[in-house]
């Protein structure tokens, strides 16, 4: 599978980068929790890093450098999240960027990616063209709500309500609303005949993808029922990424100073690169999860050779 990725890659004139898995800043995603490790040396101060959970922070700096459109096989790392027969908290990921795409093309090279990993004949719930959908669509189809006229958390907590949801007393935000309704009632009952792409995500879940009205130029990609990739037309306004960075901070360190997880240190003047960077478009997919699905499997288990679960009960053993 790799080597017919780097393949597709290389004859469409991208460039492969490998950037570092170690890094002293993270991009704000107060979602996401991650490892730290820490530097040490007899000369120089001790400086905690990250373990990286995506490649993106990296490889916007070099799309703004001019290095045009590139890819990346990587592994990525999330703490805190289930162990389980798509969950692992290391991973493999492709990631790519597009120089002059927006998502709607880059929906349209993914077909192309994928296209070239299946075999002639069989996997037809695997093979483009991909079907799509808008968030706002499936949210109709799978629970009533408009979210058009649900755009307050007030409003759209009365709506999870009605379908038996308990939300909390204490006020969460929209995005927690609408994340209980989605992985509810919305992302189990998505189609499985074949890949679907789910674009359009509210403008309301904070990420460093284009707004456009209500919604970000965002998509997510779905197999048999798993989210496989996940991709943006890339924000580029300064102001908009800087408020972005200190509301997400602001964010993340609300919810882990009471934990006690890490609070990765972040790096504002990146706002300023990726505001630099050209008009573009980048895609991360999930290379386990891709694989298990081509291997006609429901279970990362012989797919990851060691994964976690696995090393906890037995050392570093397979089984």
């Amino acid at each position: 599978m790799y080597r017919t990725i780097r393949s597709f890659f290389d004859q469409k004139g991208y460039t492969e980068v490998d950037t570092p898995i170690l890094s002293p800043t993270l991009i704000p995603e107060a979602t996401i929790e991650n490892f730290s490790s820490r530097f040490e040396n007899p000369f120089l101060p001790s400086t905690e890093l990250y373990l990286v959970p995506s490649p993106e922070i990296f490889m916007k700096q070099l799309i703004a450098e001019g290095m045009g459109s590139i890819y990346q096989i990587t592994h990525c790392f999330r703490n805190s999240e289930q162990l389980g027969h798509i969950h692992n908290p290391e991973f493999s990921m492709l990631e790519y960027y597009t120089v002059g795409f927006d998502e709607q093309d880059s929906i349209t090279l993914t077909e192309q990616l994928f296209s070239s990993l299946l075999p002639e004949k069989g996997c037809e719930d695997l093979r483009p063209p991909f079907d799509r959908i808008t968030v706002q669509e499936a949210m109709r189809i799978h629970t009533g709500i408009d979210l058009e006229k649900h755009q307050k958390q007030a409003s759209l907590a009365n709506e999870a309500r009605r379908l038996g949801l308990s939300i909390p007393d204490e006020p969460e935000s929209w995005e927690e609303t609408f994340n209980r309704i989605f992985l509810t009632f919305v992302e189990p009952n998505l189609s499985k005949e074949r890949p679907l792409v789910l674009e359009k995500y509210p403008r309301q879940i904070e990420c460093l993808a284009k707004p456009e009205g209500n919604y970000r130029r965002r998509w997510e990609l779905y197999v048999r029922g798993v989210e496989v990739a996940n991709c943006y037309d890339e924000l580029r306004d300064q102001k908009v990424i800087e408020r972005y960075y200190t509301e997400e901070y602001a964010r993340l360190v609300g919810k882990r100073s009471e934990s006690g997880s890490v609070i990765p240190d972040i790096d504002p003047s990146l706002a300023e690169k990726f505001a630099s960077m050209p008009p573009c478009s980048g895609v991360a997919i999930g290379l386990d999860r891709l694989q298990m699905l081509l291997m006609g499997k429901t279970n990362l288990e012989g797919v990851i050779l060691f994964p976690l679960s696995g090393m906890l009960t037995s050392g570093n053993k397979r089984n």
